[in-house]
């Protein structure tokens, strides 16, 4: 990477940052609101006045800052650009636990260059922390008022001792090639806490070392696209369930080093866990 272009990405991540802020003080104003009103998408998934705001205001300032990069959002698709970087934003991500009140919901930003994940921005502005990520600048977490401090994945190698998270059990139910329900059960039984603490708040969590595994067997581009930069900065592997570091896949799994062979192994059989070899 030049000079010119760790520039041009430094000065991405600092507005990444400060626009995750924005996004996420604007989303405080409607959470656990009694005016909160959702509707269901053509996919089934709610949507709120909360998610088509922040996500207006995103794209409103990345427009005046960077008029010629290219953005993707959940709620508004694809506007182009020419500058050969790209913004993939979810202005809220989770957003069933945003209108039933519970804390986990997060605001994603991601940039790409040139197709390849190169910054990643998780706020999750209810809990309070932030964690954010350069390609080649290490992952840092922001708790509270606090001074943002390095990101770490656990050291945990024994799958026993792991936590592993995920967004929703129902998932797992998706008909696909490899029996995801399968899947689930075998991480139930490996894991000594397994939780849905999820959406992309679990690979924050997985980020931070309070867990150990995140996976998901159904993921959209903007769900995925700041998740790579965040788990490798912090020195943990992202994956999809064939083992390819790919955002494109629309599933995922987060990891520890040491753990990884391990869960690609157990993703991937028809055994039961007792007979891996």
């Amino acid at each position: 990477m030049t000079p010119a272009e760790s520039t041009q990405l430094d000065a991405r991540l600092e507005f990444a940052v400060e626009l995750a802020r924005q996004a996420g003080e604007l989303t405080l104003g409607y959470f656990r609101s009694a005016n909160l009103e959702s509707e269901r998408k053509g996919d089934g998934s709610p949507v709120t006045a909360a998610d088509r705001e922040a996500e207006a205001l995103l794209r409103r300032l990345i427009g005046q800052r960077f008029p010629n990069d290219a953005i993707l959002g959940e709620e508004f698709g694809e506007s182009g650009g020419n500058s050969g970087f790209r913004w993939i934003l979810d202005p809220i991500d989770g957003t069933k636990a945003f209108i039933t009140g519970v804390p986990l919901y997060t605001n994603l930003i991601a940039v790409l260059q040139d197709g390849s994940p190169k910054i990643g921005v998780i706020n999750a502005p209810a809990a309070g922390e932030m964690v954010y990520a350069q390609a080649g600048k290490g992952c840092w977490h922001a708790l509270g008022d606090e001074s943002p401090r390095p990101a770490h994945v656990s050291q945990i190698s024994d799958i026993s001792e792991a936590t592993c998270v995920t967004s929703s059990v129902k998932s797992f139910t998706t008909e696909r090639e490899i029996d995801a329900r399968h899947v689930w059960d075998q991480l139930q039984a490996a894991c000594r806490i397994t939780r849905t603490w999820g959406d992309a708040y679990g690979y924050l969590l997985v980020a931070t070392g309070r867990a150990e595994i995140a996976i998901d067997p159904a993921m959209s581009l903007w769900d995925s696209a700041s998740l790579p930069t965040i788990i490798e900065e912090a020195g943990g592997k992202f994956f999809d369930w064939q083992g390819k570091p790919s955002i494109h896949s629309c599933e995922s799994i987060a990891t520890t080093p040491a753990l990884a062979p391990l869960v690609l192994t157990l993703v991937q059989s028809k055994q039961p866990m007792g007979q891996l070899p």
